[in-house]
C-alpha cells in the first residue's frame, strides 16, 4: 500500500552564517569582540532602566571607590589551566594536574570585566567564575572596593530573545528527524543500524501503523560528523579510501533523498572548514544525493522554519567548548545560557575557532527558536524552557548515532520528542 508523504513549508535562514563579502586580510579578533560588544551593551542599555533604575550607569574609567552603579561589558576569566600553545615550547612542564581530563576550571580562576576604556577585575560571590566563560556580555550592579576590585552585588544578562508566535496547533502531525553522528568510516559505524534507521523513516520497514507515522516525516536533519576522516588520509596519504567513505555516506544519503527532503550540517569531522561558521559541504562531495531537488547542504550552525516552526541548530562544538571551561548539570543547561546570554558561541574566538569577522558577529541570536539542537552529544536529552515573555523552547541533545544508534524525533504539532533507537544486537 503506498502511502502519500505529508506536505510542509520550508524556509532556510542561513544567510548569517555564510561568508561571503567578508575577506581575510590578516586583521585581529579585537573587530568581533568590539561588534559583540556594541550589539549587546545597545541592548543592555535598554533594560537596565526596569533592572536598576535608580543606579547611575558608568564606565569602567568612570568608577569610584564605594559609589555603586551599574558597568556593561564583555567578561574575561582568567584561568590557570587553560592550555597555551607556548607551553607546548617551555621546558618547565606544569606540576599541576588537570581537574578533570576535558576540563580546565581551577579554584583559583577569576572573572575580569573589560570595556574600551578599560578592565576591572570582579570579586563577591554573586558572579562565580565557574559558571561564566570569556566572551560574554553582562551587565552588573556594584561598587569599587578599597583593594580596586568591583564588588559585584547584582547580575544582569541578556535573557531570552524574543520569539516569533508558535503556530496554531493544528490536527496533523507532522515530524522532524534529527540524527547526528553518522561517522561512516569510524570505527564504531554501523551500516546495518543506519539502514534500519533509513528504511524506518522512508516507511519501507514496520507495519502499517509504523509506515502510517514515518509518513508524516517532513525532514531530515543531519547535525555534523557525517563521516570520520582519519588525519593521515587528510594528509593525502590515501586519497583512495577518503573518496571511498564519502562514496558510501553518498550512496546512504540518496536512499533517504529518494523519498524525503534531508539537511545535511557539516561537523568537526567532516571535510570542510574547521573555524565556525563552518561552510555547506560541496555539492560535487555527493554526485547522487545532490541530484535530488530534496537534498540541501547546509551551514553549521544551521537555522530554518518549518511550518513557522523555528529551528536553530549546531554540530555542537560550542557546547562541547563551553563543558571544557565552566560547570554547568548537564548539556541542556549550557545550551539554557547560550540563548539566556544571546550567543551562539561565546567562546568563540578565545578557545573556540571563528572567521575574524570586522563589521559584525553573526553568532549573536536576534529571534529565540522554538526548537534548539545540538548535534554529537554522548545521550538523548530534552527540556522545555520558558522566557519571562512567554518564549517556549524545545532544548534537544541528539546523541551521536553511530555510538548510540538513537535519533531523535520531533512533532510541529506540540513540540514532543522521543527518541528512535536502532540495535543491531544478535544472540549466537
Amino acid at each position: 500500500m503506498r502511502m502519500e508523504r505529508v506536505q510542509c513549508s520550508y524556509g532556510c535562514l542561513d544567510e548569517t552564517f555564510k561568508i561571503r563579502k567578508e575577506m581575510f586580510h590578516g586583521q585581529q579578533y579585537s573587530h568581533i569582540y568590539f561588534a559583540r560588544l556594541h550589539l549587546m551593551r545597545t541592548l543592555l542599555y535598554s533594560l537596565v532602566p526596569h533592572w536598576k533604575p535608580n543606579f547611575p550607569v558608568c564606565t569602567v574609567l568612570e568608577l569610584e571607590e564605594g559609589k555603586e552603579c551599574v558597568i556593561v561589558g564583555t567578561l574575561y576569566k582568567h584561568m590557570k589551566l587553560k592550555p597555551c600553545i607556548l607551553d607546548e615550547y617551555s621546558k618547565q612542564k606544569s606540576a599541576v594536574p588537570l581537574v578533570k581530563p576535558h576540563n580546565f576550571m581551577h579554584s583559583d580562576d577569576y572573572l575580569v570585566l573589560e570595556d574600551e576604556s578599560g578592565r576591572v577585575k570582579l570579586s563577591g560571590n554573586i558572579i562565580p567564575p565557574s559558571e561564566y566563560v570569556t566572551g560574554i556580555v553582562v551587565a552588573l550592579l556594584g561598587k569599587e572596593s578599597g583593594a580596586g576590585d568591583f564588588l559585584v552585588q547584582d547580575v544582569l544578562d541578556a535573557g531570552l530573545p524574543p520569539q516569533i508566535e508558535f503556530p496554531l496547533k493544528s490536527g496533523e502531525d507532522k515530524y522532524v528527524v534529527l540524527v547526528s553522528g553518522l561517522g561512516v568510516g569510524s570505527s564504531t559505524s554501523n551500516s546495518l543500524r543506519f539502514q534500519l534507521l533509513i528504511d524506518h523513516i522512508t516507511a519501507h520497514l514496520g507495519d502499517e501503523k509504523e509506515q502510517s507515522i514515518a509518513s508524516k516525516i517532513v525532514r531530515v536533519v543531519f547535525a555534523g560528523n557525517l563521516v570520520e576522516i582519519p588525519q593521515r588520509l587528510l594528509n593525502g596519504q590515501d586519497l583512495a579510501k577518503m573518496s571511498e567513505t564519502i562514496r558510501k555516506l553518498d550512496i546512504l544519503l540518496s536512499q533517504i533523498a529518494a523519498g524525503l527532503p534531508l539537511d545535511i550540517m557539516p561537523g568537526h569531522s567532516d571535510p570542510a572548514n574547521f573555524s565556525l561558521p563552518q561552510q555547506s559541504l560541496h555539492g560535487c562531495l555527493f554526485p547522487g544525493s545532490s541530484t535530488y531537488n530534496t537534498f540541501r547542504s547546509c551551514t553549521n550552525p544551521h537555522c530554518f522554519e518549518l511550518d513557522n516552526v523555528r529551528f536553530l541548530g549546531t554540530s555542537g562544538q560550542n557546547v562541547d567548548d563551553l563543558e571544557n571551561y565552566s560547570d554547568a548539570k548537564d548539556k541542556l543547561e549550557f545550551m539554557e545560557k547560550t540563548l539566556r546570554w544571546r550567543h551562539l558561541a561565546p567562546t568563540a574566538p578565545n578557545t573556540l575557532g571563528c572567521f575574524p569577522y570586522t563589521e559584525r558577529d553573526p553568532f549573536f541570536i536576534e529571534s529565540c527558536p522554538h526548537v534548539y539542537f545540538v548535534g554529537n552529544q554522548d545521550k538523548f536529552e530534552t527540556r522545555i524552557i520558558k522566557g519571562s515573555e512567554g518564549q517556549l523552547v524545545r532544548l534537544i541533545c541528539v546523541p551521536k548515532f553511530s555510538e548510540t544508534g538513537v535519533a531523535v524525533m520531533l512533532n510541529l504539532r506540540d513540540l514532543e520528542c522521543h527518541a528512535l533507537s536502532f540495535g543491531t544486537q544478535f544472540s549466537s
